[in-house]
């Protein structure tokens, strides 16, 4: 049988065509991203991105303010051998460069640094939090972009898989023991007069929804999703049940046993008041699954007059 050698020479090219590495291009909030290759050495410049890449299973080589990631967002964890660059709002420049990154990923609100950014290493800049934006799909969008980069595909399918099938068992839960009408208002305390109230622009918001809850506070809040009010504002919302969200302001159980703005709150009067532990509100995918298995324990638990 005769073989053209053309079409030999063909085959042979695109077999190598992976081994000699095609760039791929992704279109971004910056512009545009050349990668030869899947990057290794990835910094990450706000927490949800660090988030994201830990749970695609890679470990950044720089992570901006690691202390606070293992204060307020803990998981996933964050191994030790991650190098700290400086501030979320001040990344280090120099301590960028001297790790050799092969990607950087940071948000709009480093927009002023994105060109200096640029010449260290090709940067990916995708904002979770910007108006008009519903923050759990944004972050499921940078999840998913960056699988693809990483060449970590099927991982970033599986996370998402997991968390859809939490989502629907805490939410069988709950029908199931019917606990689905009454609405919920998710707060966190800013101090003993004031909270912050979480509102439909919110990550948490995700959760609410896929549990079948509604959102019992029906004001708009920031791009963030929350609204900082005073305890006095919560009685527009009497017939709900009160989610106080860790952690909590020192000697705060005892300040509002004898406070006149929370002893009198319909909430509190009708013992519908639950403590759930901490799941950061401003991350990627993970703090939704975290605040729904919560929120589900908590509920079904019972509530209370008091926060503990």
């Amino acid at each position: 049988m005769f073989i053209n050698p053309k079409t030999m020479l063909l085959g042979v090219f695109l077999f190598a065509l992976p081994a000699l590495g095609i760039a791929q291009t992704w279109t971004h909030e910056g512009g545009t991203l050349n990668l030869d290759e899947a990057p290794k050495r990835i910094v990450a410049l706000n927490w949800a991105a660090t988030e994201t890449l830990l749970l695609l299973g890679i470990t950044p080589v720089g992570v901006a303010d690691m202390s606070g990631y293992n204060a307020w967002v803990k998981e996933p964890e964050l191994p030790d051998d991650a190098t700290n660059v400086g501030t979320r709002v001040a990344p280090n420049l120099e301590a960028i460069a001297e790790l050799e990154p092969d990607l950087i990923v940071t948000s709009t609100e480093m927009a002023p640094a994105t060109e200096l950014l640029e010449q260290i290493a090709p940067t990916y800049v995708i904002s979770v939090y910007k108006p008009d934006i519903r923050p759990f799909d944004k972050a499921r969008e940078m999840l998913v972009t960056l699988g693809d980069m990483v060449d970590r595909k099927d991982q970033a399918e599986a996370v998402l898989t997991d968390i859809e099938l939490t989502l629907k068992q805490q939410r069988d839960r709950l029908e199931h023991a019917e606990l689905t009408d009454t609405p919920v208002a998710l707060v966190s305390f800013q101090d003993h007069r004031h909270v912050r109230i979480y509102t439909e622009s919110s990550l948490y918001q995700a959760a609410l929804e896929s549990l079948g809850l509604t959102n019992a506070w029906p004001n708009l809040g920031n791009y963030w999703g929350f609204s900082s009010i005073g305890l006095e504002s919560v009685a527009q919302i009497p017939d709900s049940r009160l989610v106080v969200i860790e952690p909590l302001v020192p000697g705060l159980a005892g300040s509002l046993e004898n406070s006149p703005f929370w002893t009198y709150l319909p909430p509190v009067r009708s013992q519908q008041i639950y403590q759930i532990p901490r799941a950061w509100p401003f991350g990627g995918v993970y703090p939704v699954k975290r605040l729904a298995v919560a929120l589900t324990d908590a509920l079904l638990e019972g509530g209370s007059n008091n926060v503990r």
